[in-house]
């Protein structure tokens, strides 16, 4: 992925004006399943695509505020060891969080103001679902936001469960909370799997995770797939919950996704890194850098066949190309 760390002296002529110009600086990293475009994004994307978009950029770009985006993601690293190095953040999140908090400062060149990120940490909400346990999640968002800190990226910041409802509460309480006021109905959600194609795909991507991170599960393989399914709508269930929170806690952000968004979405899907696979994050997978400079991210099983491992700070970061 071009790095949005490119030096600006501001915008170019003719250059679009408002939200249409910060929309411009987010378009070359959109997350997406549509295929068969072409044009100066790579998708064939122009701001004027994006009304929903452009609607949620209108009122704070017109009052010349700081923009909010709201991210949420970045929950814990993937129970499973092929994948990646441990439960800590290491070179992916590292990457990840300065390209965030770049283009951030890419979009302070087209709207003065600036923006900052939000990254809304989702680990909590569906730990017993994705079977990690909460002092592996509560370390890994620590991590993080200590390494916000030591990067100095100071446009970032980390929101997660013990914002909402304190530290007093156990996890399970928070969960419950989150479940009972936002979560959408299990039958309606059935039902939007069924006639929605993004949301099909992306049970169907929650369903692949879940199966895939199953590495201690005992039973046999069909017994496996059927409790992957009943856990992926209660992960989807639990996200659209964390979501409705989100929005309550950060009225009127940019709402980013980690997920592709169709157009036409009111969130905006955001690569963080260059992947073969569209669905894949620095929490279920390790970097790979090429000869050349090029971080890609691969399951660890891949990367460390075609590298060797690189340790920053006494743990495993990431894997150089041999």
């Amino acid at each position: 992925m071009t790095s949005p760390a490119r030096p600006r002296t501001g915008p170019p002529a003719g250059h679009p004006a408002g939200g249409a110009a910060v929309l411009a600086e987010l378009l070359p990293y959109r997350r997406t399943l549509d295929t068969g475009h072409t044009g100066h994004t790579g998708h064939g994307d122009f701001p004027d695509s994006f009304p929903a978009q452009l609607r949620q950029l209108a009122v704070p770009v017109a009052a010349g505020e700081p923009l909010v985006l709201t991210l949420p993601g970045f929950p814990c690293k993937s129970p499973n060891p092929a994948k990646v190095l441990g439960h800590l953040p290491d070179e992916g999140e590292r990457l990840a969080l300065r390209f965030l908090d770049a283009l951030c400062a890419r979009i302070e060149a087209v709207h003065p103001p600036g923006a900052r990120v939000v990254i809304c940490s989702d680990g909590h909400v569906f730990s017993d679902l994705i079977r990690v346990p909460d002092r592996d999640i509560d370390a890994y968002a620590d991590a993080l936001r200590a390494m916000i800190h030591d990067e100095g990226l100071t446009r970032l910041n980390v929101f997660d469960l013990r914002d909402v409802y304190g530290r007093r509460l156990s996890h399970d309480a928070k969960r419950d909370l989150v479940h009972a006021h936002h979560a959408p109905a299990l039958e309606a959600l059935r039902s939007l799997t069924r006639s929605d194609e993004p949301t099909r795909r992306l049970y169907q991507g929650i369903t692949r995770f879940l199966f895939e991170d199953s590495a201690s599960f005992t039973g046999t393989r069909s017994a496996l797939q059927r409790d992957c399914r009943r856990r992926a709508y209660g992960v989807m269930q639990r996200s659209r919950a964390w979501g409705d929170l989100v929005g309550a806690h950060h009225p009127g952000a940019f709402r980013l996704s980690i997920h592709p968004q169709p157009r036409g979405s009111a969130k905006f899907g955001i690569r963080l890194l260059d992947a073969p696979d569209v669905w894949m994050t620095p929490w279920h997978s390790c970097v790979l850098e090429h000869r050349d400079g090029r971080r890609e991210l691969l399951h660890r099983t891949d990367a460390e066949r075609l590298g060797r491992l690189v340790r920053r700070q006494g743990r495993p970061s990431h894997f150089v190309a041999g």
